[in-house]
């Protein structure tokens, strides 16, 4: 994993759903599934009750092994796979932590109106809460939130490199570049 990017342009970005002043990005280079998991350990480490995490990025991006890698780091129980039949799954924490709760909002069309019945309203304030696909459906959530998005190649190719651009949005995140280090 190569080193978050020093750019002054790098320093802050607009969030493209409801744009942010006090935004800071870091991007990263990942070139492996053990990478993607070993920055989820990373990132469970700044992660408290309350984050909301939002992942964004193609199919076989990475999202799932991004959120094993959290799971891991958080201590929680149960293996994290993709909740996309689900929609939802809770990881009670085994070490006093927040639990994990790791929606899958692929196949929800609307916004936060539909996914009221998941209740991560009243989860949120205990748990760390990870949303698969939930640009322009969750936001509303929190104001300070963590955007994760993930690109990656496309088409028939074997090229496991990904560009993770980490924009956390709200004062919460200011420190993100420094816990990152």
């Amino acid at each position: 994993m190569e080193a978050p990017h020093n750019s002054p342009a790098a320093e802050t970005a607009p969030d493209p759903v409801g744009a942010a002043p006090e935004a800071v990005t870091v991007t990263l280079t990942v070139t492996s599934p053990e990478q993607m998991q070993h920055l989820g350990r990373s990132l469970a480490r700044v992660l408290a009750p309350g984050d909301l995490v939002m992942l964004t990025g193609e199919l076989g991006a990475g999202k799932t092994t991004l959120t094993r890698g959290l799971g891991e780091g958080l201590g929680v129980r149960g293996a994290v796979t993709s909740p996309t039949f689900v929609i939802a799954r809770v990881h009670p924490s085994l070490v006093q932590g927040p639990a994990l709760v790791h929606v899958d909002a692929y196949r929800l069309g609307g916004g936060l109106d539909e996914m009221e019945d998941l209740d991560l309203d009243v989860s949120l304030p205990e748990s760390v809460v990870v949303v698969e696909w939930g640009d322009g459906k969750v936001e509303e959530l929190s104001e300070d939130r963590l955007r994760v998005l993930i690109d990656r190649a496309t088409g028939d190719t074997d090229d496991e490199r990904r560009e993770v651009t980490l924009v956390g949005i709200g004062a919460r995140w200011a420190g993100l570049r420094e816990a990152l280090a």
